[in-house]
């Protein structure tokens, strides 16, 4: 396993252990470490350049939040999920930001509006020109501008506990070598009746478009597990 390129850690500004932890988090969520890789220590350590106390400490918080197994008599591991497990974070995934937009319609102003749909517009465009990585980017801030815009405390902390395993999903879904070319034209076609809804104040609309968005998305996440059981290691 290699991850220096993946992980640069600066001897400065935040603390150590909070930039070991960022960076593995963001390798997994982006899909850089694959579900089922092995974590090793002793390579993490040499590569980071910090101690292997760190190292395990942030190991430990990423097993926390869910991105991070530990295998007896192998070590920890890249956290691969079930179809039940999918299924289950998805479903929930799709009441949480169904709520957040139908918040964000009613709340928002102005400003965040046109931000929003200058976002949306950022993604359809990544998903017309065939750019996965630039799409998944863009949607992962529409998804996050819904819910500060949301202006809900209780809503942002229940998602922020499920924040990187939807966005690893998300990765999963969206760069997958067997992605069905059709879903690309379902997830434009999402994105374009969330934001309409949004942009004309239909706080109800906005919330079926992005609970049936969701839906698509764990329906595409499913068929590619089908499709390779043991594992859905590439990148809804």
């Amino acid at each position: 396993m290699s991850v220096v390129p993946l992980l640069e850690i600066a001897k400065h500004a935040a603390p150590l252990r909070q930039q070991v932890e960022s960076a593995l988090r963001q390798a997994i969520v982006d899909g850089q470490l694959r579900p089922g890789q092995r974590l090793t220590e002793r390579e993490l350590t040499v590569s980071l350049g910090v101690s292997r106390t760190l190292v395990r400490e942030a190991l430990r918080q990423l097993e926390s939040e869910g991105l991070i197994s530990v295998i007896p008599n192998r070590g920890p591991i890249v956290r691969e999920l079930s179809a039940d497990e999918i299924e289950d974070l998805y479903a929930i995934r799709a009441v949480l930001e169904g709520l957040a937009a139908r918040y964000f319609a009613a709340k928002a102003d102005d400003k965040n509006l046109q931000l929003l749909g200058k976002t949306a517009a950022d993604a359809i465009s990544a998903y017309q020109a065939g750019e996965p990585v630039r799409a998944l980017e863009a949607k992962n801030r529409f998804y996050d501008m819904l819910v500060a815009g949301a202006d809900s405390q209780s809503l942002s902390t229940m998602l922020a506990t499920l924040h990187s395993r939807i966005r690893q999903w998300r990765a999963i879904g969206m760069t997958h070598p067997q992605r069905s070319p059709a879903r690309s034209k379902e997830a434009i076609e999402g994105l374009k009746a969330i934001w309409s809804a949004i942009d004309r104040r239909d706080a109800a609309a906005a919330e079926v478009a992005t609970r049936d968005e969701a839906r698509r998305g764990a329906a595409e996440l499913m068929r590619l597990f089908a499709d390779a059981p043991a594992k859905v290691a590439a990148r809804s």
